[in-house]
């Protein structure tokens, strides 16, 4: 779908205003020659969306949806995206007004009216029998409700030297919040997977107003049947908030948030890897070896981005406190590694020469965070930075500087907050 330049401008020109409010002001004969691409035509447009008072889904305003959150750090309004500081992700359950937002497109309508009607989730492709499952259906399936890391895979772009294009990310893209759904196994087991299903391919109805392809990720199949891979239907108790893929979305744990398609209406059973636009050339892929800073290896020596690295958060202190001498220090975090575990999170408070074991407290369930906390004691005064390095079980950590790679992800370098101690 393409959008004219005078109805973009017309939409950017007012930000908050309703759908109803934006309709009036640009008028219907703007809209119908910006929407003259759409296949059922203009009549189609006007008696089937304007005269019933809706609007195309892609229309959707962020303020709708109730972004940006309270102290949300905004990277971009269209489409929205934001991130909270780390010390305001302290809590061991993330509550949903602390959850960052990764977009790529607008807010679907249907989310923002939390609206059900005429919605399914289509389950077809590499089955024996297709699927359009309502909201109800979905319901009849055994529910699992759990604790997730989702993190984007851009979180810690900011800190790539030399610096990378994309949102800037600083290291508040990552929550751990409570999801409750149905096992994406369920379904496709219920639809019947032939021998040929090979991926998935999953499709939100977030629709980019660029005219660019809509956008869309996939998972293999061994992961898709893992139990802890979900059909999300809740968020911490509630219905999903529109920013955070209502009326379902997916949840894949351990893995980057792209591949957690939020709005999600089809999942398409492939005999391939799925192929669309955001699986292919550097989109969320990384290189297949280390490369020089600057480089930009052959899109053949790229490989898709799948779990997480090993990757510690500290929440406590907040950067840039003072402290008095021989006053303790509390200090506290998260620790998560993807597909492996956390084996232990180590800190230190002169510039990595010692380091102090952390007590480490396991999560509540596969695939949620690990909590640390410690106290440090500090005689002298002057500056000091606490630095939190993690290690996994299979003894990899986090490096004190951070390697590269042309679109700046899985960024896991240590954490460090500066502070100061007076007399």
């Amino acid at each position: 779908m393409k959008f004219s330049v005078e109805y973009v401008k017309a939409l950017e020109a007012v930000p908050n205003a309703t759908r109803r409010d934006f309709l009036a002001r640009v008028g219907k004969s703007a809209l119908f020659a910006s929407l003259g691409i759409f296949g059922a035509g203009c009549e189609a447009v006007d008696r089937g969306l304007l005269d019933r008072g809706l609007a195309p889904i892609v229309l959707a305003d962020a303020h709708e949806a109730g972004l940006p959150k309270p102290d949300m750090l905004v990277h971009s309004e269209t489409p929205f995206n934001g991130e909270f500081a780390p010390h305001l992700l302290n809590a061991d359950v993330t509550p949903t007004e602390r959850h960052f937002v990764r977009n790529n497109s607008g807010i679907p309508q249907r989310a923002v009216n939390k609206d059900l009607h005429g919605w399914k989730l289509v389950i077809d492709g590499e089955v024996y029998k297709e699927l359009a499952l309502s909201m109800d259906d979905l319901m009849q399936f055994p529910q699992v409700t759990m604790e997730v890391v989702l993190e984007c895979a851009g979180n810690g772009r900011s800190l790539f030297e030399p610096k990378v294009s994309g949102n800037p990310w600083q290291r508040g893209a990552i929550a751990c919040s409570e999801w409750t759904g149905v096992r994406l196994r369920d379904v496709l087991q219920t639809a019947g997977l032939k021998p040929t299903a090979v991926y998935t391919g999953n499709y939100g109805e977030d629709i980019p107003n660029d005219g660019s392809e809509p956008f869309s990720r996939g998972i293999p199949i061994e992961k898709a049947m893992d139990e802890h891979t979900l059909i999300a239907l809740k968020m911490n108790g509630e219905v999903l908030p529109a920013a955070h893929g209502f009326p379902a979305r997916l949840i894949v744990p351990g893995w980057i948030g792209s591949a957690m398609q939020k709005w999600l209406h089809r999942i398409w059973v492939r005999d391939r890897v799925h192929d669309s636009k955001k699986m292919s050339g550097y989109s969320y892929r990384i290189p297949t070896y280390p490369i020089t800073p600057g480089d930009e290896p052959p899109v053949e020596d790229m490989r898709i981005a799948t779990a997480w690295r090993v990757k510690s958060l500290i929440t406590l202190p907040e950067p840039h406190l003072e402290f008095r001498t021989g006053t303790p220090i509390q200090v506290r975090g998260h620790a998560w590694a993807g597909e492996n575990h956390i084996d232990k999170v180590l800190v230190s408070s002169d510039f990595g020469v010692q380091w102090q074991e952390t007590l480490l407290i396991q999560p509540s369930n596969r695939y949620a965070w690990y909590h640390w906390e410690t106290e440090l004691m500090l005689s002298n005064r002057g500056y000091y930075e606490i630095w939190a390095r993690a290690y996994d079980d299979t003894g990899a950590s986090q490096p004190f500087t951070q390697p590269w790679n042309p679109k700046g992800y899985l960024g896991n370098v240590i954490h460090r907050v500066p502070i100061t101690v007076a007399a």
